[in-house]
């Protein structure tokens, strides 16, 4: 689907499993690197974007189940571009 992210690497190291996913364009953040620890989220760094809402977005999704950020995030959209920073997120925690 056009608005799907594009997993660029993965790899485990211990019980951390580091991903990172290329946006599909359509927003002002380009990549999104995503560490996981079982099914928490450890931490999140979104490239571009708005500086302060992508790393307040981040922030927010540390510490949390990857399912219960995928809930509250999925489907936002951004000035009718079909897509958004945050859904974006959601697409690349559904890649786990």
């Amino acid at each position: 689907m056009m608005y799907d992210v594009t997993k660029i690497s993965d790899s485990i190291s211990g019980n951390v499993r580091s991903t990172s996913f290329l946006t599909c364009g359509y927003t002002c953040s380009t990549q999104i690197d995503i560490e996981t620890e079982g099914d928490t989220i450890r931490k999140v760094q979104i490239v571009n974007g708005c500086d302060g809402n992508t790393k307040g977005l981040a922030r927010l999704c540390e510490g949390r189940k990857v399912e219960d950020v995928i809930g509250l995030l999925d489907g936002i959209d951004c000035k009718g571009r079909g897509t958004s920073c945050p859904d974006q997120l959601a697409r690349a925690l559904k890649e786990l």
